[in-house]
């Protein structure tokens, strides 16, 4: 079984970043920062040794290749950010690249979505537009990439490069460019490209064609979240409505005072999990995810989400049934997992004060469990 990771890139400073959130920024400020919310939360979430590492230093990534090969992932799916020739946060990934000593599957996630101050202010502005422009700049962003795709670490499916877009519903001419990306690719002597969406999308009808995608990453936990609140929107609605109608009728406070809560929002770590476990695949392009962990705090300290009791043993005894079922039931070899480094947002494996090794042993564990621990 392929235990593939998102893998976040932004752990080095660039001056884009400096300029935009001050100078040095990277991840690690945000992680720094977070404070405990209430009784009992973990945060601030801090590396073991205080490993604040710095992704320029090339030994960072060596470190990270031994402890992912040592417990039984797979490989990266690292995050790729480009906007109409402008690159961001490349760095790590052109190491990676550049050094074949780095002994570790890797593929890109294309993520396309623009720029934001989203995690600070209630109306984002936009830091950096995605444009995706014609032939001419899709040409030049394969260009790019096809270094990549022709190393043999990359990531590949029946001979094809496995190219992850993030959004795929915010593409003007999306089947235009992935069908020019194809024929780009048969040129370049591969069979083509296999294509794969990550995001969600609560409205059913904004949904892209997805008749050019092999795959439909389930990422968790977003799924799971939509799931187990899709069925409550309508009831909830309903209350909504009748509240304002009462306070409208009987108070002359004015609803949008009104504090109902924190704006924090808590969910239950193993009902998540257990939620990710019911859901079937819809189609055989459907891929199994899976999540270590979920708290966005640090990122937004009052508007973020939080998901309560996770630890090592309940990740691992979920894992192991979530690759029992990626064979028997969605039928695939991988499963993509949220994250290998996400630490603004509490998804990480790399070893921590609290936890340890805990959470790569865990992964360790399930797959010798399913006997899918891969051969050295």
């Amino acid at each position: 079984m392929k235990i593939i990771t998102f893998y976040l890139p932004q752990f080095h400073c660039i001056p884009e970043n400096d300029e935009w959130w001050g100078k040095d920024f990277t991840e690690w400020v945000n992680v720094k920062k977070a404070k405990p919310l209430f009784e009992g939360h973990y945060q601030p979430r801090i590396p073991l040794d205080e490993n604040y590492y710095d992704l320029s230093d090339p030994e960072t990534m060596r470190w990270q290749v031994d402890l992912a090969k040592k417990y039984g992932v797979y490989g990266w799916c690292l995050y790729h950010y480009w906007f109409n020739g402008k690159l961001l946060l490349e760095k790590p990934v052109e190491h990676l690249l550049e050094d074949k000593t780095l002994d570790i599957h890797f593929c890109l996630s294309w993520a396309n979505e623009p720029w934001t101050n989203g995690w600070v202010a209630e109306k984002a502005k936009v830091l950096i537009a995605q444009r995706y422009g014609h032939e001419k700049e899709w040409k030049e962003h394969f260009d790019y990439l096809l270094p990549f795709f022709k190393d043999e670490r990359y990531i590949k499916v029946d001979g094809k490069p496995l190219l992850v877009l993030y959004k795929t519903d915010i593409i003007p001419n999306m089947n235009e460019m992935l069908d020019y990306y194809q024929m780009l690719a048969k040129s370049a002597g591969f069979p083509g490209i296999s294509f794969a969406y990550q995001a969600l999308y609560q409205n059913q009808l904004t949904m892209p064609d997805d008749s050019r995608f092999d795959f439909n990453i389930h990422y968790e936990p977003a799924y799971a979240i939509r799931d187990l609140t899709h069925q409550k929107h309508s009831t909830l609605r309903m209350i909504k409505r009748k509240v304002e109608c009462f306070l409208n009728m009987h108070t002359k406070i004015n609803i949008e005072r009104v504090s109902m809560n924190t704006g924090l929002k808590f969910f239950d770590y193993e009902q998540v999990w257990e939620t990710i476990l019911k859901r079937n695949p819809v189609s055989d392009k459907c891929v199994p995810g899976a999540y270590v962990d979920w708290d966005n705090t640090p990122r937004r300290p009052t508007r973020g989400s939080i998901h309560k009791g996770a630890s090592p043993e309940k990740f691992q005894k979920y894992l192991s049934k979530q690759i029992k079922r990626a064979k028997n039931v969605y039928h695939k070899d991988m499963i993509f997992m949220f994250a290998w480094n996400e630490w603004a947002e509490g998804g990480y494996l790399e070893p921590d004060e609290k936890f340890q090794y805990g959470y790569l042993e865990a992964i360790r564990d399930a797959l010798e469990e399913n006997s899918e621990f891969p051969k050295s």
